[in-house]
């Protein structure tokens, strides 16, 4: 019997613990990506100027680094085509299982590259073939984890639901940054030479532990009906089945308006993980007191992703999202003030505050995507937007920051007005896409 037929048959008690354990599958899963995907903007920071790219000027290096950074988010919209395709063709807890596979598969063997002093420019070249796998994994990640909460949960618990997904950037940044920080205690000869490796061999555990949560997991109820309906239909009146990616594109305005809503989201996200903890340890601060600091920041900030989901059931995902990128960009000059102090707990404070802004932002954002899009082109249109969004905002970002700063004569006014611009623009889009909310989502189309 499919796991689709017994959640049928299971009772309304049965059901809601069925949409509990889905939501927990898809956070957990999440986790698991985004430890994987954000570890390498840590590692970006710390490590891989000084193994990848040894010799250069301090900032050169980190540029360059940040570069490679880049290619993950390149590729994270193929993955959202490929990965949505099929999910929107046979279902979306496939597509979960084989996207956490190549992940985890990939960023360990991240943790295996030669150094450059061994091998020369082919560890970075290796280096970027593996943060493209790693691009197309998350890419076909977040939109099926957020489907299954999302088409899982009652329509008036939605955005709460979803937010879940959300919430596994900051626990999965968390995780990642605190083993970083335990292995940046080492010597450093040693953390250079093999420390900064052992969180991405971690990845082989995780990927365990999340194989086993996902495959316990029953398939999207809504997506099962629209493909029985589909084929129903086919039935009286026989069509070619419609290709999801099609669909989208044929009606654009809403994969355009998603992307570009977005695009701060990301943008800011990315730069406290990478240019920010560059910036705070050139400034003064001891480097695993400031990992130490983004990591209890991003503990902190879970509340405030789910916190963000919950109020936008209430008021609406577009009021709750501009109100936290508002306070983001009031918050610009006085958290970089704070991340130049060259005090540790001043750090906290500054990536405390920033995270828990975003987090209003970012909550609403995964039922604000999704219910974009109808259902049996949903997997496509909400993973392609999405990570169309991270690659513009955050793909990017950091070595335009990184540059501006550099070339400004490290004036930190240069990265403050371009994140201001950026958000400005993501706002005006907010306020041009359609509110979602009330939505529905058995709509085919």
């Amino acid at each position: 019997m499919s796991g689709t037929t017994q959640l049928k048959q299971m009772s309304a008690t049965g059901q809601r613990k069925e949409a509990r354990t889905v939501i927990l599958s898809s956070y957990l899963g999440s986790t698991i990506e985004f430890y994987d995907f954000l570890l390498y903007a840590t590692a970006a920071a710390v490590a891989f100027p000084k193994v990848f790219f040894a010799g250069s000027d301090p900032w050169v290096g980190a540029v360059e680094a940040y570069a490679t950074f880049a290619a993950g988010y390149v590729a994270r919209p193929l993955g959202g085509a490929i990965f949505g395709h099929f999910g929107d063709r046979i279902g979306r807890k496939g597509m979960l299982i084989v996207s956490m596979t190549v992940m985890g598969l990939a960023s360990a063997a991240i943790g295996l590259i030669p150094g450059g002093n061994l091998i020369g420019p082919w560890g970075a070249v290796i280096l970027v073939l593996l943060r493209v796998l790693q691009g197309i994994a998350v890419g076909g990640e977040w939109g099926g984890a957020a489907l299954m909460a999302l088409e899982h949960s009652a329509p008036q618990r939605r955005g709460f639901a979803a937010s879940f997904v959300n919430a596994g950037a900051p626990t999965g940044a968390f995780l990642g940054t605190v083993m970083m920080g335990i292995v940046s205690a080492l010597p450093v000869g040693d953390f250079l030479a093999w420390g900064w490796r052992v969180p991405f061999l971690l990845s082989f555990a995780l990927l365990a532990v999340g194989l086993f949560v996902r495959l316990r997991v029953s398939e999207s109820p809504i997506f099962a009906a629209a493909v029985a309906a589909e084929e129903e239909a086919r039935q009286t009146a026989p069509a070619k089945r419609r290709i999801p990616l099609v669909e989208v594109l044929r009606r654009p305005k809403a994969l355009i308006f998603v992307m570009l809503s977005g695009a701060a989201a990301f943008g800011l996200q990315v730069v406290l993980a990478t240019f920010a903890v560059t910036y705070a340890v050139t400034r003064g601060a001891p480097q695993q007191g400031v990992l130490y600091g983004f990591a209890g920041a991003s503990v902190i900030s879970i509340a405030f992703v789910l916190f963000g989901g919950r109020i936008s059931d209430r008021f609406g995902r577009r009021p709750v999202m501009l109100t936290g990128l508002a306070l983001f960009v009031a918050f610009l000059f006085p958290m970089f003030a704070l991340l130049g102090s060259g005090n540790v707990w001043l750090v906290f404070v500054a990536f405390t505050l920033a995270l828990m802004f975003h987090s209003t932002l970012y909550g609403p954002f995964a039922a604000f995507v999704s219910e974009q899009f109808g259902t049996t082109s949903r997997y496509t249109g909400a993973a392609l937007g999405y990570q169309l969004a991270t690659l513009i905002g955050g793909g990017f970002t950091p070595g335009i920051v990184a540059s501006l700063y550099k070339e400004s004569g490290l004036n930190i006014a240069a990265v403050i007005g371009f994140l201001a611009v950026m958000s400005l623009v993501s706002a005006a889009f907010i306020l041009l896409t359609r509110e979602s909310k009330d939505n529905d989502l058995t709509t085919v189309r």
